[in-house]
């Protein structure tokens, strides 16, 4: 084959075990024969809108078969996926498209008020919808229905670009991590090899498929290996319980919030999870209440640590080292290797503090567009920095112990203040602000924000953070204020969030109620 990206895994997969189950989504099964067919009517169809070769295609939507459809004919045109996260306000999504350059949408029912401003305010030339046709959108089923399906075989390399995954950043707008099909593919390889998935895995994804893990850490390495992926809509502890048992479920991501809420509902002491062979966590560290919790079960976490910009796996903790190993995040994936450096440029040594960086043929080729942020995200020898602190044990295991940047998880979903900082300016009554992660005992932390109100102004908690509400994805809205006079700056003007963070994170404050 001349494609060899990930666009020639349904045709690949089809001419070895073209009667294994590939998909099941609520009541329907796809054998991987009819993945393939699907994806080649999709990239005929696609075609046909004039897309090709390095042109951007956008979806917006929850976990659905065509999801992975979509994703499987961009790369079969030699196209270049774009995801979008369904938690994005419209003038966010709006952001992403424009920046991307994509000139087809495809987007879920759920979201098609918010695709169609966004798709309208970036100029996305072709938008097509899930639940049948519209007035200015042809229906997908009946786009599929009208296509062809010839072979295709386009000349697309593994150093050609796969997905564009946008992920906010520090300056305050988001960033196309730009990860090619030779990205993707070895961050799965590394998956089968530390995980030891096998072909009659039932991999339950209700992880969403726009967040990096839930792709590329289960979704797609399932499907290289032939085995089954399960898609749920949405997380509903549940119902994750009721497909366990039903399904004989083997493979589970989630992060610690959805593990907690599974362990926290009735049927949890009685549901069957004899399937599991691997319970994987990521997204943040995962708490020793919820790992006493599996283990009186008889399951045992393997974790991770990793980044949108490395496909996303870094670290990995396997299931045998769940206890010994209490905190820390693993050792390099197999074809990763990490460096701890000192703030003063050498390598940290066992017990001390030091950046991370990486290197592997998983790590993305840079930003999309930004040719300024990818060279500042490297160093002179070619490794991607993380941003994050940690420190090793005499063994090698890492123990992540801080942050370089300022972003916070909350409830699995990266919350980068500057982005939030951005859009607290413009509330009149604002003149400076800072947003800091403080503890939550569901979520793990959630925003606050800090605000020096302008001159003569007042405003509370209710007209501050209800002016965010519409303009950013409600994870990132803080859920809690306070109101001060100044805040700690540098000689130079430059805030401190340390210093922010010490006087505010435990001190008095006005709370929002809700959930992110």
């Amino acid at each position: 084959m001349l494609n060899q990206g990930i666009g020639s895994w349904p045709a690949r997969r089809a001419r070895k075990t073209p009667d294994r189950i590939a998909v099941v989504h609520e009541d329907r099964t796809w054998t991987y024969r009819e993945l393939h067919e699907r994806v080649l009517r999709l990239a005929h169809a696609l075609r046909g809108l004039g897309a090709g070769p390095g042109d951007r295609i956008a979806y917006l939507g929850p976990n659905h078969p065509a999801f992975l459809e979509t994703l499987f004919a961009a790369g079969a045109l030699g196209a270049v996926f774009v995801p979008l996260n369904t938690r994005l306000a419209a003038p966010e999504l709006a952001h992403n498209l424009s920046d991307s350059g994509s000139t087809v949408l495809v987007h879920a029912p759920e979201q098609a008020g918010a695709a169609r401003a966004a798709a309208a305010a970036a100029g996305v030339r072709h938008r097509i919808a899930l639940a049948g046709p519209d007035d200015s959108a042809p229906g997908y089923e009946e786009l599929l229905a009208g296509a062809g399906t010839g072979a295709l075989d386009e000349s697309v390399m593994p150093d050609d670009p796969c997905i564009i995954m946008y992920t906010s950043g520090t300056t305050g707008r988001p960033k196309g991590a730009v990860l090619t099909h030779g990205n993707i593919t070895w961050n799965s390889v590394n998956v089968l090899v530390d995980t030891d998935l096998a072909g009659d895995e039932v991999t339950l994804v209700a992880a969403p498929l726009f967040h990096t893990a839930g792709l590329n850490m289960t979704c797609l390495p399932t499907l290289l290996k032939g085995g089954r992926v399960v898609l749920l809509g949405a997380f509903d502890a549940e119902r994750v319980l009721e497909l366990v048992e039903s399904l004989r479920v083997t493979y589970l991501f989630g992060v610690p919030t959805m593990y907690d809420a599974m362990a926290a509902r009735p049927r949890w002491a009685t549901t069957d999870m004899s399937s599991l062979r691997t319970v994987n966590c990521g997204g943040a560290p995962v708490p020793a209440r919820t790992i006493a919790a599996y283990l009186e079960r008889g399951l045992a976490f393997s974790q991770g640590y990793g980044m949108t910009e490395a496909s996303p796996g870094v670290l990995y903790l396997d299931k045998e080292q769940t206890s010994a190993k209490a905190g820390s995040a693993g050792v390099p994936h197999f074809f990763t290797d990490t460096r701890l450096v000192r703030a003063d440029g050498r390598d940290a040594g066992p017990g001390e503090r030091g950046e991370i960086l990486v290197q592997g043929p998983h790590v993305m080729t840079g930003y999309w567009g930004r040719p300024e942020e990818t060279e500042a995200a490297f160093t002179e020898g070619g490794w991607l920095r993380t941003g994050d602190v940690a420190r090793v044990d005499a063994d090698g295991y890492a123990y992540i112990v801080d942050r370089v940047k300022d972003m916070f998880v909350s409830g699995g979903e990266n919350v980068y203040p500057a982005e939030v900082e951005e859009v607290l300016l413009t509330h009149p009554a604002v003149e400076e602000c800072a947003v800091i992660g403080v503890p939550d005992p569901v979520w793990g932390e959630v925003g606050r924000a800090v605000v020096v109100l302008r001159p003569g102004s007042r405003a509370d908690r209710h007209d501050i953070l209800g002016h965010l509400t519409g303009r950013l994805a409600k994870y990132k809205i803080p859920k809690s204020l306070v109101v001060t006079d100044t805040l700690p700056r540098t000689a130079s003007g430059k805030i401190v969030k340390p210093a922010v963070r010490a006087l505010h994170a435990h001190g008095p404050h006005e709370t929002e109620d809700g959930s992110p």
